[in-house]
């Protein structure tokens, strides 16, 4: 399928010269004329000559490419497949710092207001932070709420901040308490939550191996032992 094609001036050499490009698929975030630029700035020789490692590499520059792949096709044209990022968070506190769908870190300004999670993690754990939003994500849908922000501390400790702004203080994992299990127990207790004395908690402590501990806005801590 010919999504868009740049048809080349004259060309510098007469014999199998290079008459056109071609993009093979439709393009989301990368632009076409980024894409054009960035292929006119290499693009040398003829049809034989041109150094397709070279367009490859420049098409790999571009903000939103995740990987291109590029070969000639016979008689005089160069067609072009590119991969894009496919956005699932920000990451850190930047605001063109995002992760995608691999759990690769990437730059690149998002092109409409989408609501993506925050995460954030010690160097090279996005992969690792990602993965285990999925899966927290996952255990929390009986409750309704997302973690919009989520952050791995350099001691490894886990803090969620869900959609409703409520903080969960998981903790480190622990063999004789996982941090799926106290998760869950979250879970199991959220609907009581809004219903204390106190009204509603801001933050809630998980890290006890059979119970937890609530935070008001303007009080002491409150521990809470009870168990699944």
């Amino acid at each position: 399928m010919l999504v868009a094609a740049v048809v080349w001036g004259t060309p510098r050499l007469r014999l199998f010269p290079l008459h056109e490009i071609q993009v093979t698929h439709a393009l989301q975030e990368v632009r076409q004329s980024d894409v054009e630029q960035s292929l006119s700035d290499v693009l040398r020789g003829n049809f034989f000559t041109v150094d397709i490692e070279a367009l490859r590499r420049a098409v790999e520059q571009l903000p939103w490419v995740r990987r291109a792949e590029v070969w000639r096709k016979w008689p005089s044209r160069i067609e072009v497949r590119i991969e894009e990022h496919r956005a699932a968070a920000h990451w850190g506190d930047g605001p063109e710092q995002l992760v995608n769908t691999y759990g690769e870190l990437f730059s690149a300004a998002l092109s409409q207001d989408q609501q993506l999670p925050r995460l954030s993690g010690p160097v090279g754990s996005s992969s690792e932070v990602l993965r285990r939003y999925e899966e927290f994500a996952q255990i929390l849908k009986p409750t309704g709420r997302l973690p919009a922000q989520m952050a791995l501390s350099p001691r490894l400790a886990w803090l969620l901040k869900l959609e409703d702004g409520m903080l969960v203080e998981l903790g480190r994992e622990q063999a004789k308490a996982p941090i799926r299990m106290r998760l869950q127990r979250f879970v199991d207790y959220y609907p009581t939550l809004s219903n204390t004395r106190q009204g509603r908690p801001m933050a809630v402590d998980m890290r006890y191996p059979n119970g937890f501990a609530l935070r008001f806005p303007a009080s002491a801590a409150q521990e809470v032992k009870g168990k699944k």
